[in-house]
C-alpha cells in the first residue's frame, strides 16, 4: 500500500499525539536465526520502533511491542501508518521459517502469526487502532491465504478474544496434557473467519487480530509442577471463574520445576497486578505452595511512548 510522500512528511507533527502500538504474537522462541530473521523484517521500515522482545523459550512463543505514527486525510481520517508494512513484513518472514506442524510449546496457539493486538496511545483513538487491525487482516487473509478472525473493537460486535479462541479449542492441550503440537483443528473449519478462506494451511494455521484499550500481562511463577493445581488456582483468579473482574487467566506448564499463572487484566487500572498476586498467593497457600513475585511482560503505556520518542527524536533533529 504506497502513500504520496506529503503524507509522510506529516509524521514530525503526529508523532507525539497520534500513535498506535502493536504487539504481535509469533509462534517461535527457541529458534535464534529464526527470530532474527523476522526481527530484520520488521526494521525493514525505520518509521516503525521495536520498543521490546519478550521471547519465552518454555512458551515456544515470542511478542514484539512495536510503535509508529498515524497520518490522517483532510477529513480526519486515518489513511497511513507505517506499522501496516511492519506488520505485514514480519508476518511474511514469520510463515516462511516456521512450520507450525513442527511447531510445541506449553503455551496454547492457532497460528505462526497467532495473534495480532493494537492499542491506541496518547491521542490516537480505539476507532483508529481497529482500522489498521482490519486493514492487516484483510491483507493477511488476501496476500497469504490464512482464516483471520477478528476481536475487539475490530470486531463488528466486538466479539471477546476468549470467546473465539473457545470456539475453536485453543484452550485445549493435544499432546501428554499440557503442551500444543502440531495442527490441533480440522482443516476446514467450523465457521467462516472475517477474512482469508475457510480452509486452513496446516503449516500456518490461523491468526487472530484486535484492537482494544490497553491491556496488561502479568504472570505468576507457582513452585509447583503439578499443572492441575495451577489451573484450579487460575480458574479460582479469573472473573470466568468468580474470581477477580476483567481478569483472564490460564495455568500453564512454565519450564521443567515450575507451574504459572499467565493472567491478561483488561482493565489494569481498576483490577491491578497487586491484586491479582495476593489472590495467587492465597490460593496457593491453600495447597502449601510458594509463589514467586509475579512479572510484567511488557512496559506500560507511559513507559512505551518515553522509549518511543526518545528513540525517534534524533531523527527528527
Amino acid at each position: 500500500m504506497a502513500f504520496p510522500q506529503s503524507f509522510k512528511d506529516k509524521k514530525r507533527a503526529s508523532s507525539d499525539s497520534m500513535l498506535l502500538c502493536c504487539k504481535i504474537f509469533i509462534s517461535e522462541a527457541q529458534n535464534h536465526a529464526t527470530l532474527d530473521f523476522i526481527e530484520r523484517a520488521a526494521r525493514l521500515e525505520p518509521e516503525t520502533v521495536i520498543i521490546n522482545k519478550f521471547p519465552d523459550r518454555a512458551y515456544n512463543r515470542v511478542r514484539f511491542t512495536l510503535v509508529s505514527y498515524i497520518v490522517h486525510d483532510c477529513m480526519g481520517q486515518p489513511v497511513y501508518t507505517p506499522l501496516l508494512q511492519t506488520l505485514l513484513s514480519m508476518v511474511e518472514a514469520a510463515f516462511e521459517t516456521i512450520n507450525l506442524e513442527l511447531h510445541s510449546g506449553s503455551y496454547p496457539r492457532l497460528g505462526v502469526v497467532d495473534d495480532i493486538l493494537i492499542h491506541p496511545l496518547a491521542r490516537a483513538s480505539l476507532d483508529e487502532a481497529a482500522w489498521l487491525a482490519k486493514a492487516v487482516a484483510s491483507e493477511i487473509g488476501s496476500r497469504f491465504q490464512v482464516p483471520v478472525f477478528l476481536y475487539a473493537a475490530a470486531h463488528p460486535t466486538g466479539k471477546a478474544i476468549d470467546t473465539i479462541r473457545r470456539e475453536l479449542g485453543y484452550f485445549r492441550p493435544n499432546l501428554g496434557g499440557n503442551q500444543w503440537a502440531g495442527w490441533t483443528m480440522p482443516e476446514v473449519l467450523p465457521e467462516r473467519p472475517d477474512e482469508g478462506p475457510i480452509q486452513v494451511s496446516r503449516s500456518r494455521g490461523i491468526t487472530m487480530i484486535g484492537a482494544r484499550p490497553w491491556v496488561t500481562l502479568y504472570n505468576v511463577p507457582i513452585l509447583s509442577t503439578d499443572v492441575s493445581i495451577a489451573r484450579r488456582i487460575a480458574r479460582r483468579v479469573s472473573a470466568r471463574g468468580g474470581g477477580l473482574p476483567t481478569v483472564q487467566t490460564l495455568g500453564l506448564v512454565h519450564g521443567e520445576d515450575s507451574t504459572e499463572i499467565a493472567c491478561m487484566l483488561l482493565e489494569p487500572n481498576q483490577v491491578g497486578a497487586d491484586r491479582v498476586q495476593s489472590r495467587v498467593e492465597m490460593l496457593a497457600s491453600e495447597d502449601g505452595l510458594d509463589v514467586e513475585r509475579g512479572y510484567f511482560t511488557d512496559f506500560s503505556p507511559s513507559m512505551i511512548i518515553e522509549r518511543y520518542l526518545k528513540l525517534v527524536s534524533p531523527k527528527e533533529d
